[in-house]
């Protein structure tokens, strides 16, 4: 076997900020991992999140620590134990998987047990500004099925409220990114009841969630930032009602399908979410899809220029990957 690894920083230019609790970014900036064998390549993308301590330099410096190992044929199931969860460990599985797929002449969902992927319907985020911001970035958006509203703790009944006003067909998902106060937890959960909002995602910081347990939910809650593999789902169960499974989070599609299983018979719905990236990183992601609740998956949508061989998009709906881009 004569495999060689090479990796690159590529960056891609957002359409317009994106804006969150914890700040603001203009560009997405990831890093691509190529996996090459017999002449064929296997690509994976990942996104470093400094949420969780990561850099390009730190990612990259993982990356090539274990490089020695996958020259010397290192498999995805070998590489759950050697890498842990994280953005390094995604790129090289995902390349990994999209490897194999090509040098058995077979498609990645065939590898993951599927018969076929069809298409799905994503959400589109609304960045946090203004109430007045944010309902007229909702307007704009208005026909889009699934919304995905980013709150920011302060003001957030106000802007929950110009979101609605703006688009009152499209179903919401509310994102705090852990901005909300243990105070405010109830009094916020019931406006979005009220309003007909159909999930709320990780309110309070991962390290403070507690008081999750002890209230009642009048809407779903969804963990994010509260759980990444498989270890600590257990401990979830009486603080949340569903699970955003990020492949950055849980350090590829490998870990992530076991996820699934074990969140499914824990009772947790499931969905599916993105860093902001380009195709590459949201490919491997739709093969957890015919799984998930809500998809979140429009970090391409949100570029200025995506990749070639991007995935299609008609309007909300997202469809399969082709073989040129990945799996």
């Amino acid at each position: 076997m004569s495999r060689q690894i090479s990796l690159s920083v590529d960056r891609f230019a957002l359409a317009k900020a994106f804006v969150i609790s914890r700040g603001s970014k203009t560009e997405a900036a990831v890093i691509t991992v190529t996996i090459s064998q017999n002449g064929i390549h296997g690509r994976g993308e990942c996104v470093p999140y400094a949420r969780y301590g990561e850099t390009l330099d730190s990612v990259r410096s993982q990356i090539e620590a274990v490089a020695p190992q996958l020259e010397a044929g290192l498999d995805r199931i070998a590489l759950q134990a050697l890498m842990p969860p994280g953005a390094a460990r995604n790129a090289v599985d995902c390349a990994l998987w999209d490897l194999e797929a090509k040098l058995l002449g077979i498609r990645a969902i065939t590898l993951a047990g599927l018969a076929r992927l069809s298409p799905v319907t994503t959400a589109y985020t609304i960045s946090v500004g203004t109430p007045d911001e944010m309902g007229k970035a909702a307007a704009l958006a208005a026909d889009r099925p699934l919304l995905k509203i980013k709150l920011a703790g302060d003001g957030d009944a106000e802007r929950l409220a110009a979101v609605c006003d703006a688009a009152p067909d499209s179903t919401l998902i509310v994102d705090a990114n852990e901005a909300w106060a243990e105070a405010d937890l109830e009094k916020m959960l019931a406006q979005c009841a009220k309003l007909g909002v159909a999930m709320v995602e990780q309110p309070l910081p991962a390290s403070k969630d507690s008081a999750l347990a002890h209230i009642q939910r009048p809407v779903p809650v969804c963990a994010d930032e509260s759980v990444h593999d498989r270890a600590g789902l257990a401990a979830l169960r009486d603080r949340y009602d569903a699970v955003n499974i990020k492949l950055d989070k849980t350090g590829g599609l490998t870990e992530a399908l076991e996820i699934v299983k074990d969140a499914q018979a824990l009772g947790f719905g499931i969905m599916v979410g993105c860093m902001v990236g380009s195709s590459l990183a949201m490919a491997p992601a739709l093969l957890l899809c015919p799984h998930a609740r809500f998809v979140d998956l429009d970090g391409p949508l949100l570029l200025a220029q995506d990749r070639d061989n991007g995935l299609r998009y008609v309007g909300s709906v997202l469809y399969p990957p082709e073989p040129a881009l990945w799996g």
